[in-house]
């Protein structure tokens, strides 16, 4: 008997077999999760390149809603959530995998941010974990969870990271307020702020390969993480496991961000 048989649950955000919210739907279904799930609108529909990546992941493992979702758009998510009500009912847990700065704000200096390029990274990444929970909280059964995703460069200066991690930031204050809002009405809302992994995101991301060598070299646990390990963290905190837990962003970064200082063996060189 898998520790989700009989719960729903809604996806979005994944764009590859490389996401942090793929490895975790992975752990999610070996444990019995029956799950919904939203891709990115494509942009020419006779070429569903979006559509057909997500597929190709999701239906094998019995993906019982699979539909476009712009989160910018009311009405997409309006859309989202009512063909989860139609096909579920209720829901016991909502994955929220959803970031995006343009690049040339994203690469560049936060002091040099364009006023558009603030507010759509803001929407985008922050706003909508407030977006989805509105229509969450009228569905999801009371013990319900919400998780979403973060980095460390929401609490510290990461270099390269740059707007994201002010995005991050907001983002992570959303989840401690929702999860104040949500807590009366038996639902948790939890982050996790995982180590460096390669996805479509990181990608984007400066200097990434030298961020790889730094947790290699820094965490406590002299290694970075690997998506299996993130993948059990966000079931952990999905499941009843975690219970007593809301209001959270659990690192899974191998302890890097206690870290004040280099390793005594690296200090000197």
């Amino acid at each position: 008997m898998g520790m989700f048989d009989g719960k729903k649950g809604m996806v979005f955000g994944i764009a590859n077999d490389h996401s942090i919210a793929w490895a975790i739907t992975e752990k999610l279904h070996a444990e019995g999760a029956e799950m919904g799930f939203t891709h990115i609108p494509d942009k020419d529909p006779a070429r569903p390149r979006m559509e057909r990546r997500l597929r190709k992941l999701v239906e094998p493992i019995g993906a019982k809603v699979i539909m476009p979702c712009d989160v910018q758009k009311e009405e997409d998510i309006d859309a989202a959530f009512a063909a989860a009500k139609e096909t579920f009912g209720e829901l016991d847990f909502v994955l929220h995998s959803i970031a995006y700065a343009p690049m040339d704000d994203l690469k560049g200096l936060v002091v040099n941010c364009s006023r558009d390029g603030f507010k759509l990274a803001m929407d985008i990444s922050a706003y909508s974990l407030i977006a989805l929970a509105q229509r969450a909280q009228h569905i999801l059964k009371p013990g319900g969870s919400i998780l979403t995703l973060t980095y460390l460069g929401g609490e510290k200066v990461i270099p390269g990271y740059n707007m994201m991690g002010i995005c991050k930031a907001a983002l992570e204050s959303t989840t401690e307020y929702l999860a104040s809002e949500m807590g009366p009405m038996g639902i948790r809302v939890n982050a996790i702020s995982a180590g460096p992994l390669k996805t479509l995101s990181s990608s984007a991301v400066g200097e990434f390969d030298l961020m790889l060598k730094l947790y290699e070299d820094f965490s406590p646990m002299r290694r970075g993480v690997t998506p299996e390990e993130v993948g059990k963290s966000g079931l952990y905190l999905l499941s009843d496991l975690a219970s007593g837990v809301t209001g959270e962003t659990l690192h899974v970064d191998g302890g890097y961000h206690i870290m004040g200082g280099p390793p005594v063996e690296l200090q000197g060189k």
